[in-house]
């Protein structure tokens, strides 16, 4: 169960940062989040 768990929190930080990187500046800038931050961001959300 560890295995999945750690492969489905995997594939959602995989997710927040592909949609996070989509983001142009100014809609990251509007979240308070800049493009240097966007790994950091996604594994506080996914709880790394």
């Amino acid at each position: 169960m560890n295995m999945a768990r750690s492969f489905s929190n995997w594939r959602k930080y995989r997710q927040t940062v592909n949609e996070l990187d989509r983001m142009t500046a100014r809609e990251l800038r509007d979240l308070g989040i800049e493009r240097s931050q966007i790994k950091a961001v996604a594994r506080a959300a996914v709880g790394f």
